[in-house]
């Protein structure tokens, strides 16, 4: 916990659903790192922690002491979830063949207050937001600091679409954690889209919070909040933005994928093959926020080009906030800023002087290979200390020896997706902006203006279009327009064929 975060538990309601011989038992063990305790029946119980568990005595459950417990909570609901009225925590039944509870999960719910300090500019900038991260991280303890800071402290009118009862508690009054947000319950998890609609339909709300949106529906419910105006913070299920991109049923969250096929000119063009993935459209979702640990969040202030940047096999840049990496700055104040600073920030400058690459799951001698084939001034070096910049097997991206070395060290990695030199030259032709075949005066001017293009499209949010090109000139243009996560296109024909840059979404 940190030093920082205060909360409520009202852990003494929870131990008072257990028989006396558990009550007894939990009273040793520490409480503030309680995460659930585990009660099956025939086998030992045991408190489980944030890091591992601890046997709760030597004596299995019983039926009696299972029936004793369930006597003390609410109604199950259809998703086998019950809970202790006017409190945050959560039971969970397993039941056998007849329907019988075999099983409880009693999972500790906790109103931590700071949580949100890391994505607080994220929330008050009125951004539709998405929390992903793996189970146990916090996405729901977060939701219900972010109902209560945007309700008493922005004094938002904000709705709570809270199918478990997980955001605000058991029974009919929502637990003060979430402030003077309302909330909306749901009978039946089939209609939660159901209710996310009618939240906006009667109650006029600026704000709707939705946990763990999981279906075609909610996504199709989250879309029409979306577009009609009001601010949309959800959860859903995934891990990181590449799981939602790759999951068909919840992709349209963040802009859809759809396959496109290319015309022969526009293939060489872009240098793919005919056969592209592309985003099918705007995301429902301005910003996704991958939630690492309690303390670290991965911020992908602008889910569009984030999502462009997958689909081109390139990882996407977000901005990582604490963990140890020092307080997060105000990047929401002024968003269509903060977008393009973010943007500019990713493009990789051309190296200068003698590079040192440090080859990682990749083949060194392929790298050393290309460096001379291409006469490059860059040399590989077998341990990390000194390197400028790490190439790396993109299947390895997210080794998190690797991720903790580049944080580290504070230099840029490159991803490659085969270990191949025709690989590896692609990237470092890209990185080095060599291009041998141009003159290095046409190129240079070319590249000057193309970044001149970018920055005014940027700034003014209008329509650039670029000085007539031949196509090997238009090619090096739009290469780094793609690196500055924008969108280009050619038009005209040869001579006058150039290249046209769009302004962001």
């Amino acid at each position: 916990m940190n030093a920082t975060n205060t909360y409520s538990d009202d852990l003494s309601l929870l131990i008072a659903a257990l028989p006396a011989a558990l009550r007894e038992r939990l009273h040793a063990v520490p409480a503030t790192d309680l995460v659930e305790v585990v009660l099956d029946l025939g086998r030992v119980p045991e408190a489980r922690f944030a890091e591992g568990g601890q046997r709760l005595g030597e004596e299995p459950v019983s039926r009696e002491e299972l029936d004793h417990v369930i006597a003390h909570l609410g109604e199950f609901s259809a998703d086998n979830r019950a809970g202790i009225e006017r409190t945050l925590h959560r039971i969970s039944a397993i039941r056998n063949r007849k329907g019988e509870v075999v099983g409880l999960t009693l999972r500790v719910g906790r109103a931590v207050f700071g949580t949100i300090d890391l994505i607080r500019d994220v929330i008050e900038s009125g951004a539709n937001v998405l929390l992903v991260g793996r189970p146990g991280v916090g996405k729901t303890t977060k939701l219900r600091e972010i109902a209560r800071t945007l309700a008493d402290e922005l004094q938002r009118r904000v709705m709570v679409i809270d199918t478990s009862n997980e955001i605000a508690g058991d029974g009919d009054i929502p637990h003060p954690a979430i402030g003077g947000a309302r909330r909306m319950q749901v009978a039946h998890p089939d209609r939660q889209h159901a209710v996310m609609i009618e939240a906006v339909e009667n109650h006029m709300p600026q704000v709707i919070i939705v946990d763990e949106i999981g279906t075609a529906a909610e996504a199709a419910a989250a879309r029409t909040i979306a577009e009609r105006g009001v601010q949309l913070i959800a959860t859903a299920h995934g891990n990181t933005l590449e799981n939602l991109v790759m999951n068909p049923t919840l992709s349209d969250l963040v802009g859809g994928v759809q396959t496109v096929t290319l015309g022969d000119d526009e293939a060489r063009f872009r240098g793919t093959q005919k056969t592209v993935t592309e985003r099918k459209g705007p995301p429902t979702f301005d910003v996704v926020v991958e939630i690492v640990a309690r303390d670290e969040v991965i911020v992908h202030a602008d889910t569009a080009a984030a999502v462009d940047q997958l689909l081109r096999g390139r990882p996407p840049v977000g901005e990582r906030r604490g963990g140890g990496s020092g307080p997060a700055e105000p990047a929401f104040e002024r968003r269509a800023e903060t977008v393009s600073a973010a943007r500019r920030t990713t493009v990789p400058a051309t190296p200068a002087g003698t590079v040192r690459i440090y080859p990682y799951a990749i083949s060194r001698d392929q790298v050393e290979r290309v460096l001379r084939d291409l006469r490059l001034d860059a040399r590989t070096v077998p341990h990390p200390e000194g390197a400028d910049m790490v190439v790396a097997l993109r299947s390895r991206g997210d080794d998190p020896r690797l991720q903790r070395l580049v944080r580290a060290m504070g230099i840029p990695l490159h991803l490659v997706k085969k270990n191949t030199t025709a690989q590896i030259s692609k990237l470092l032709r890209e990185v080095f902006h060599h291009y041998p075949d141009l003159e290095e005066d046409e190129a240079r001017e070319a590249l000057l203006e193309a970044e001149e293009g970018i920055r005014r499209a940027l700034e003014e949010g209008v329509v650039i279009e670029l000085a007539p090109r031949s196509p090997a000139l238009r090619q090096l243009q739009h290469k780094l327009v793609v690196q500055h996560r924008m969108v280009a296109e050619s038009f005209g024909s040869e001579p006058q064929r150039r290249l046209a840059i769009y302004p962001s979404e």
